[in-house]
């Protein structure tokens, strides 16, 4: 039985019904869905009859191996109108700013930090989410299935005849600017500012715009998104299960004379393909392998509430775990609007040096430890073992502050990629995207010695 959430009945920014979205709630559930046009399309008792309902086509979308414990078996069956084989020979098109060529340039250790990445103008050059995809940094190997890329993508129209499909991971998208209208397979999705989606690997995809867009992706391969385990915090907290929402099915049955193009990134490389129908012809589905939303605002914060700095893990939405316990290939980490409280505390991030890599964004606002040039819709690159923390001005204030308890972050949201291994970053990242910020060094750089040898003696037993 599905239980359905309609746009706007859960907190966050309302949404117009024109849309036609609804969702399924629950995180990595098994569900069953049907176009309420075709009622009874869902096969009863089997997956693959010898006639469909409805005369579909049965087809199977395996995200794991067959023979994965069932507590990490993912698969959907998709009840279609034609299969998504039905499309001409595929054929290497124009690559653009995307890659997965970790030695285009040679490595650099130093603190990075972005401006605002430049969304190009519809009046001189239309540019949709695929066109618009330019790879930030990455590490790992596409081939072996192990590695991750962060990219940003900076549109301002719609992908309209064009679907796009990623043989190589899972997409973590997180729209900064504009609202996403999301076409999949299963359903739409409408996903805006302050929202994040997940569209797992080999799902179709268009994605319609209404203005200028941009956003990042953490894109991951070989694993799958989970929800961090809580351990001593127990049973609830942080992203709640309930909260994440699943497409409801939804289905064109449309012709495309000129033909729609299906772009699929394989091996790091582009693709395209026509056929003569839309991709989203999927009338009912069921299964546990589904794109998703969450909602940033319904995050459950955890903090301290005595004394010293939780580390930023007590943050964490999403991980894609390595095989090392313990240890991701990726987390998301989000920085909400909360409380602070700690007593006799330095209460903004601490001066670190980290064996993970950490590349931050900002979706809104400001972010405490940095409140001058770290913008929305910009970022920063931490390396493995690169010092960084506040800047000097940040310190100074948290240094003097009068230690009441006080709202953080409120009307921001900063968020972490975090991974551990060692990203290099593109050639688009260092040289050719005119946003790289040459003097972020220098914020530290005001920060002098205040020590005092003999102001007063160490401390001891009373």
């Amino acid at each position: 039985m599905e239980l359905h959430v309609q746009e706007g009945c859960h907190p966050g920014p309302a949404s117009s019904y024109e849309f036609g979205v609804e969702y399924i709630p629950g995180f990595g559930n098994e569900c069953a869905s049907e176009d309420p046009r075709c009622p009874g399309a869902l096969p009863e008792g089997q997956n693959n009859p010898q006639v469909c309902p409805y005369n579909l086509y049965a087809e199977q979308l395996s995200g794991s191996a067959f023979t994965c414990p069932r507590s990490t078996n993912k698969r959907s069956w998709l009840y279609r109108i034609l299969p998504s084989v039905c499309h001409k020979p595929f054929e290497s098109i124009d690559q653009g700013h995307v890659t997965h060529n970790w030695d285009e340039v040679d490595p650099d250790p130093n603190q990075l930090r972005w401006k605002p990445f430049e969304i190009p103008k519809a009046s001189q050059k239309k540019v949709d989410f695929v066109s618009g995809l330019h790879t930030l940094c990455g590490a790992g190997d596409i081939r072996s299935n192990n590695g991750l890329a962060i990219h940003i993508f900076l549109c301002n129209t719609s992908m309209g005849n064009r679907c796009f499909y990623n043989s190589d991971g899972d997409f973590l998208i997180v729209p900064q600017k504009g609202k996403l209208l999301i076409y999949t397979e299963f359903g739409k999705m409408l996903v805006q500012p302050n929202e994040i989606c997940v569209i797992q690997r080999g799902m179709r995809f268009s994605i319609d715009v209404f203005e200028e867009t941009r956003g990042y992706i953490l894109e991951v391969y070989g694993v799958h998104f989970e929800l961090p385990d809580l351990g001593p915090i127990g049973a609830n907290g942080l992203a709640n299960p309930r909260d994440f929402l699943i497409p409801v099915a939804w289905y064109e049955d449309r012709q495309v004379p000129g033909g729609y193009t299906v772009i699929n990134k394989y091996q790091g490389k582009l693709f395209a393909a026509k056929q003569n129908v839309s991709p989203f012809n999927v009338v009912a589905w069921h299964g546990n392998y589904t794109p998703y939303k969450y909602n940033l605002e319904n995050f459950m914060v955890i903090n301290s509430v005595a004394f010293d700095h939780a580390d930023p893990s007590i943050f964490t939405v999403l991980t894609a775990k390595s095989v090392r316990p313990g240890v991701a290939v990726a987390d998301f980490v989000i920085f909400p609007p909360r409380w602070g409280v700690a007593d006799k505390t330095f209460r903004p991030p601490y001066y670190h040096r980290n064996c993970m890599s950490e590349f931050m964004g900002l979706i809104k606002g400001h972010y405490e430890a940095k409140q001058g040039e770290f913008l929305p819709g910009g970022g920063s690159l931490h390396s493995s073992m690169t010092p960084h923390g506040p800047d000097a001005d940040c310190f100074e204030k948290a240094s003097k502050a009068k230690l009441a308890p006080e709202r953080i972050a409120d009307g921001t949201m900063a968020f972490m990629f975090e991974s551990s291994l060692s990203m290099a970053v593109t050639k688009w990242g260092l040289k050719s995207s005119s946003c790289l910020d040459e003097n972020y060094y220098k914020c530290w750089e005001p920060l002098k010695s205040h020590f005092t040898p003999d102001s007063r003696k160490p401390a001891g037993p009373n």
